[in-house]
């Protein structure tokens, strides 16, 4: 027998709590590393919303916690492969060096590729939640989608506002 074991879905709720243990995983490791973002930050008004969304991301785990305890099932976390390389990235990115403000530019894009994950993997919960019944946690799952996509935006508007715009002066 093999060391690692493939998921058994019999059925889209046994999808959904798998996705949810995945989820769960990467916000946990999120909450390990926005600190070093906004560390490796030299825009204040970056190093601000790493760590606002680090506040949110604790919030987000809190309620993948409730939602774990209404299916009547203890948190639990199934590796995120999928984070653990977007952090890879992110973690390149804080090491990187060169100009302070390319860098910036640099933590951004790794931080949007984490957001774009989450916005992908919430709203795929969201629907499951639906379709199995579960509005009130599907509300709760469009909760953290809202958060999700407003963190996208914010790093958005801190690129095109500021920091892209000294980072292309470093040519």
């Amino acid at each position: 027998m093999g060391m690692f074991v493939s998921p058994t879905f019999n059925n889209l709720r046994d999808l959904f709590v798998n996705q949810l243990e995945d989820i769960y995983d990467a916000e946990k490791r999120l909450i390990d590393t926005l600190p070093k973002m906004a560390d490796a930050s030299y825009s204040d008004e970056l190093k601000q919303a790493f760590l606002n969304h680090l506040n949110e991301t604790r919030g987000h785990v809190n309620r993948l916690e409730d939602i774990f305890r209404s299916l009547g099932i203890e948190p639990k976390r199934e590796t995120c492969a999928a984070m653990k390389g977007l952090i890879k990235e992110g973690s390149d990115m804080i090491d990187a060096e060169g100009d302070p403000s390319v860098k910036d530019a640099a933590l951004i894009a790794a931080a949007q590729r984490v957001e774009h994950y989450e916005i992908a993997v919430y709203g795929t919960l969201r629907a499951f939640a639906n379709h199995l019944g579960l509005p009130d946690l599907a509300r709760t799952l469009q909760d953290t989608l809202e958060e999700e996509g407003n963190a996208d935006k914010l790093l958005t508007e801190i690129a095109e506002s500021g920091v892209n715009v000294h980072a292309e002066g470093h040519v």
